[in-house]
């Protein structure tokens, strides 16, 4: 048997689930067809999911409940899909949601499972970038192959067999090969960092973080893809780096979107940042009729989340007085009435005395209409309110309806992420809300504001709040 393009044994592999969230579905049919130089082989076996299996997962596999009640659980079965995987290069249409199903299967019963992977959707597109259409009905159909049963895993592992046969014998295996070497091949990672990463690494969307000898943080970034992105800090056009030299460590955190990525970027970089204990923020208070000023608060003295006519946030006092001179002067506003003046009641500023403040000072200008133009040249800065009367989710799904997070936040406060419904009232049960953060508000105000984002409201009758 030549197998033409590679010469390691190969396993096509599918499978069979209750559904398609890594978290929460389990594998309900294992197929695997077997090549190596001798020859092919086939194995396959229901399996016990320990639960019901839908009515749509049965209208679109034909597997029952009934069907599986009797079958041996995943657990029953690891040895043998252990054994069939070890040495073989595993092949999958689509072979993140495959591997990474088997993956967690294993990692349930305590084996860490790896395997060199490629994957069919992405060779296709290599082998065929004019199309479009990569799924497997539609490569089986223009191929003009024949399949017997499909969703049904045997049957698939088979068609996949078929399609890499017919790809050998009408293309040129070079152009095969190249293709397979530029998904499966990899960099060469620093001496210094575990090569176990070369295969734990998800191509999936989410936030990873690089650290030295020491544990410090080096970098620490978002990406559609991690594994992709970190091999690309290591390819061989960046050997001379100090990122390079310096890493010893790879972190990351998975997500379903880029809510998530973003949260995941910021907790990394939480690790290591300091509590900013001097942010502030300009309130309008009123000091009489028509008489408005800006009074800088603290988010250690209120609750931002909660506080009225708050305008900017600033890291400390020095930057809120330079952010508050700047609009001073774009806007013509009186330096001694807004507070970043020195001179006494009925004198002029310095801003008047340079032509660029219309002379409030010294009754040249209505009070009433400085503190409107004042709230006008505030205005775009103004702090949003918590919209919702207690926490919500932000309710994401992955571009393969894969995984499903669910981010509890409250008061502009990220809580925690979990992956269903369950497991976010025990977040709530259990949730502590920490100091207003400007850029977890920045992430979470900006996605309201765009209306794209799923809300589930979780605000009926909840449990006190502990304080950090």
């Amino acid at each position: 048997m030549n197998l033409s393009s590679t010469h390691e044994p190969l396993l096509f592999v599918d499978l069979e689930t209750t559904g398609a969230n890594f978290a929460n579905d389990r594998i309900i049919e294992i197929g695997f067809v077997e090549v190596d130089q001798n020859g092919s082989s086939e194995w396959n076996s229901l399996v016990n999911p320990g639960r019901p299996v839908s009515d749509f997962i049965t209208g679109l596999t034909g597997i029952s409940t009934a069907m599986v009640s009797s079958a041996p659980t995943f657990e029953q079965l690891a040895p043998v899909v252990l054994e069939k995987l070890r040495g073989h290069l595993f092949i999958a249409h689509n072979a993140r949601f495959d591997y990474t199903f088997l993956k967690r299967e294993f990692k349930r019963i305590g084996v860490d499972f790896r395997a060199p992977n490629l994957c069919t959707v992405k060779l296709s597109r290599k082998l065929f970038p004019q199309h479009h259409r990569h799924s497997l009905d539609a490569l089986l159909e223009r191929f003009d192959i024949a399949a017997g049963d499909r969703h049904r895993a045997l049957a698939d592992a088979r068609a996949l067999w078929t399609l890499w046969q017919y790809w050998h014998q009408t293309l040129p295996v070079e152009d095969i090969h190249n293709a397979i070497d530029a998904i499966v091949g990899h960099p060469d990672l620093p001496p210094q960092i575990d090569s176990a990463l070369i295969e734990d690494l998800p191509e999936a969307a989410g936030a990873y973080a690089l650290y030295g000898e020491d544990g410090s943080l080096l970098l620490t970034k978002r990406s559609t893809n991690i594994r992709q992105q970190v091999f690309a800090h290591f390819s061989s056009a960046n050997r001379n780096t100090a990122l390079w030299r310096n890493t010893w460590d790879v972190k990351w955190l998975e997500a379903a979107g880029e809510l998530g990525a973003k949260l995941n970027e910021h907790k990394f970089g939480s690790l290591t940042r300091q509590t900013a204990d001097d942010l502030c923020s300009w309130q309008l208070v009123q000091l009489g009729d028509g008489d408005f000023r800006p009074q800088l608060v603290y988010s250690r003295d209120i609750d931002f989340a909660l506080a009225s006519d708050l305008f900017g946030l600033y890291r400390h006092r020095r930057e809120a007085l330079q952010a508050l001179r700047k609009i001073a002067e774009g806007h013509r506003l009186c330096h001694n009435l807004i507070g970043i003046g020195t001179g006494s009641p009925g004198e002029a500023c310095v801003g008047y005395k340079q032509r660029t403040c219309r002379g409030v000072c010294v009754g040249k200008e209505a009070l009433s209409l400085h503190s409107a133009r004042l709230m006008t040249a505030l205005a775009k800065s103004r702090l949003s309110h918590w919209p919702y009367l207690g926490p919500v989710a932000l309710i994401e799904r992955d571009e393969f309806g894969m995984r499903e997070d669910y981010h509890l936040v409250n008061n502009w406060r990220y809580l925690g992420t979990v992956h269903d419904e369950a497991a976010l009232y025990e977040l709530i049960e259990n949730r502590s809300e920490g100091p207003f953060e400007p850029e977890i508000y920045r992430i979470i105000n900006k996605l309201l504001k765009a209306g794209k984002t799923r809300v589930l409201p979780l605000f009926q009758a909840l449990p006190p709040v502990s304080s950090l």
